[in-house]
């Protein structure tokens, strides 16, 4: 229930996310949802936000095995990849959980903001991780993997605006320089 609830909430957002629809859409009994859910649909939203952001940051590990050299732009071109794959083969119609949470959820329900910040946290502390392990200095991996994650988000978002993949391959082509750069040379 709570892949499917992140799943709609990346198509549809929280608002149009129903609980109905969730249980629907995981196909389980809708009087499961107040067994596993006591906490209802603000639970229900904060676990997919927190399932959301540990799927995005356990994919790093995942993208960095499928690189022959690991190197900071190849990461953040995987990352990219993911998203124009989705997109050219299935469409625009969604986009991150995590994002749209927080734009639907931020200002009024304190604990989905919570709940999306520590999503964004998990998510940029293994991106730092490992840009830190490709040689990029501690203190700036952090500040780079915000800059990959807000480059990403918001590419993400004009994609979907556009219908197409130009933002998406324009932030990996830009940012690709700028993140090699980053990793100290050993002399």
């Amino acid at each position: 229930m709570v892949f499917s609830a992140a799943q709609l909430i990346r198509r549809d957002g929280v608002a149009a996310t129903g609980m109905r629809e969730v249980a629907a859409h995981a196909r389980a009994p809708r009087g499961s949802l107040q067994h596993y859910f006591p906490g209802g649909k603000e639970q229900l939203v904060n676990e997919a936000v927190g399932w959301a952001g540990r799927y995005a940051g356990n994919r790093v590990a995942r993208f960095l095995a499928a690189l022959p050299e690991p190197t900071p732009s190849g990461l953040f071109a995987e990352m990219v990849r993911q998203w124009t794959d989705e997109y050219e083969s299935a469409g625009f119609a969604a986009g991150c959980p995590v994002a749209a949470a927080t734009v639907d959820c931020a200002e009024s329900v304190e604990s989905t903001r919570e709940a999306a910040s520590a999503a964004f946290a998990t998510w940029t502390g293994a991106v730092a991780d490992a840009l830190t392990g490709m040689g990029v200095p501690r203190e700036r991996a952090a500040p780079l993997a915000t800059l990959m994650i807000g480059a990403l988000e918001g590419a993400i978002v004009i994609a979907r605006a556009e219908q197409d993949v130009r933002a998406l391959t324009s932030v990996a082509r830009e940012l690709g320089p700028l993140l090699d750069a980053a990793v100290s040379r050993k002399d």
